[in-house]
């Protein structure tokens, strides 16, 4: 895999990766688990800059779970380009963690897609939600101040899948 994180150093936490041919589907773009697949692997580089390392992992039993996350595809991406993902800090508390991301094609500079995700800090030892470390939650709050003055909040963020409306259960014919 082609892919690198850099720490945020003026702005939102940055994450590059090269779309490989086996993630490429049947219509010649990035099969959407790899948009998924993408967006996770810029998670996990900023929640270790937050503190939240395998590190951490191993001596706390802390650790994050995805438990929900909504995905905009607004653009493809094809074999050999490389995405990247600014990461940005909406908001955190004591045991939830609120992100926004959106993926770019770094050579036009279009926007891919975007994903909002919230991150629960679960305790292992019990697998059950738990309140994170004073440590973590201090990191957060410097993140999220820095991410704060980098961007504000984003049009996407809050966004309610809009489909078909309903019209109630369909019976077969």
């Amino acid at each position: 895999m082609s892919a690198s994180s850099d720490p945020p150093s003026q702005g939102l936490h940055l994450h590059r990766e090269r779309v490989r041919a086996d993630w490429i589907d049947y219509n010649g773009h990035l099969n959407v688990a790899y948009y998924t697949l993408i967006f996770d692997h810029a998670v996990d580089g900023f929640l270790e800059t937050a503190g939240l390392t395998p590190d951490h992992r191993a001596t706390t039993g802390g650790s994050i779970f995805a438990a929900e996350a909504h995905i905009i595809y607004a653009r493809e991406l094809v074999e050999g380009a490389r995405a990247r993902v600014e990461t940005q800090l909406l908001a955190f508390d004591a045991k939830r963690v609120h992100l926004f991301q959106r993926m770019y094609d770094e050579a036009t500079g279009a926007l891919a897609a975007t994903q909002e995700v919230l991150d629960l800090y679960v305790d292992l030892n019990v697998r059950r939600v738990a309140e994170m470390p004073a440590e973590i939650a201090g990191r957060l709050d410097r993140l999220k101040r820095q991410h704060d003055a980098a961007a504000g909040w984003p049009e996407e963020a809050g966004r309610a899948v809009r489909g078909v409306p309903a019209k109630g259960p369909s019976t077969p014919g």
